[in-house]
């Protein structure tokens, strides 16, 4: 997408320009958990907005494994959203148990959560998402509209126009889309970069009948073994499924410079299974006895620090500002955006004002995370990783590790 460049404004011009919240035509661009958190707490503060998103539906695709929400982050979100009580009866707190193997499947560490602890369950993002758009107006989430172009001057309004050929005008339009946001280059030049580490992901359904061993291996939470050069990574999702991502260092194209496709599975398993064949054969059972394809994940990353000039009619939050490597932050940043940018444009006196405290407060944090966790796909790799929860997110985020060249996932 090409964004056009905005017509330079003076800050007391784009001021006096910027309307109140109340009054505002607000457009979110992404129907994931940080663009339909924000869209709910603006709803609840009385205000207007419509959510733009790609897919077809609600059930377009399969919305990715499993995520753990914060109580120091995500949870404070659903909280402001009236959420958070029916987040706790869909969520799985028994998914904070984490396990930790030696290669060999020796066990290392089990860290179960105490009886009654909240602080981070599980639930999957499907039904994170469902809760979400549940709570919204009937109409608010417009299907089938990826963004192509957004043009008009800095101080709004601007207009958007979408693959389909529809338009909308803003004064505010959030970016909420994604490693691959269409928003991004409107207030930022920069591009996702790969880590140099890439997932497969793989798949196991209906664990306690067809795959007993393995479900006994991961137990209700999640479980992780590494040695320096590979590691593995098994989330168990709600309805009896398992998803299991195998981590390694390789080239982008890898799978096309051995001549295959991510549909070759019996090759890339017969592969898989030679650069594990030093793990214990339990652990191998991950790759050898997963239900359908693989699919591959590359970890990607915006640079850090990743900041831009303030723009009065554009932001950005979640992945589109600050995608990080996938260890147990994106969606929990995400959701805190979403709540933070809300709530500014409930108290601001004018949208400028709103996104100008909100961008004040998002973007150091953002860049401390970011520098934190730079590099942090190889601690994936390490003997004794810290996959931060079970936050690999599909690994959603999703976003974070949608393939090169693919559509944003929200």
């Amino acid at each position: 997408m090409t964004a056009n460049p905005a017509a330079q404004t003076t800050p007391a011009a784009a001021a006096a320009a910027s309307p109140h919240p109340a009054r505002a035509r607000i457009s979110i661009i992404g129907a994931g958990p940080g663009g339909l958190t924000c869209a709910r707490i603006l709803q609840r503060h009385g205000m207007a907005v419509t959510v733009h998103e790609r897919d077809a539906g609600p059930g377009a695709r399969d919305q990715g494994g499993t995520l753990d929400l914060h109580a120091d982050n995500g949870q404070i979100a659903l909280r402001e959203a009236g959420l958070l009580d029916r987040f706790f009866e869909l969520s799985r707190p028994e998914g904070q148990e984490m396990r930790r193997m030696d290669p060999d499947g020796t066990l290392v560490l089990h860290d179960v959560p105490a009886a009654g602890e909240r602080f981070k369950p599980e639930i999957d993002r499907g039904q994170l998402r469902d809760l979400l758009l549940g709570s919204l107006r009937p109409g608010t989430v417009r299907w089938g509209r990826t963004l192509d172009t957004i043009s008009g001057p800095a101080d709004g309004p601007r207009r958007l126009r979408f693959t389909d050929g529809t338009t909308a005008e803003a004064d505010l339009v959030i970016g909420a889309d994604g490693a691959f946001s269409r928003v991004r280059p409107a207030v930022s030049a920069a591009v996702p970069q790969y880590t140099g580490v890439s997932f497969l992901e793989a798949w196991f359904s209906d664990v306690e009948n067809r795959h007993p061993d393995i479900a006994d291996l991961v137990g209700p939470g999640s479980a992780a073994a590494a040695d320096g050069e590979r590691g593995m990574f098994a989330q168990r999702n709600s309805g009896g499924h398992i998803r299991v991502y195998l981590i390694r260092r390789v080239p982008v194209d890898w799978i096309a410079r051995r001549g295959l496709t991510a549909d070759d599975t019996g090759a890339l398993r017969a592969l898989l299974l030679d650069e594990y064949a030093h793990w214990s054969p339990r652990l191998r059972q991950m790759i050898s006895d997963n239900d359908g394809p693989y699919v591959h994940r590359p970890i990607l990353a915006l640079p850090v620090p990743h900041t831009w000039e303030h723009h009065p009619t554009v932001t950005l939050l979640g992945d589109a500002a600050h995608l990080m490597p996938p260890l147990g932050v994106g969606v929990n940043l995400a959701m805190l955006d979403a709540c933070e940018l809300a709530l500014a444009l409930a108290d601001a006196s004018t949208v400028d004002d709103a996104v100008r405290d909100y961008e004040k407060t998002m973007l150091p944090r953002a860049i401390e995370t970011a520098a934190a966790l730079e590099g942090g796909a190889e601690h994936l790799l390490s003997g004794v990783p810290d996959f931060g929860g079970a936050d690999a997110e599909e690994p959603a985020g999703a976003d974070a590790t949608a393939p090169v060249g693919a559509e944003a996932r929200h």
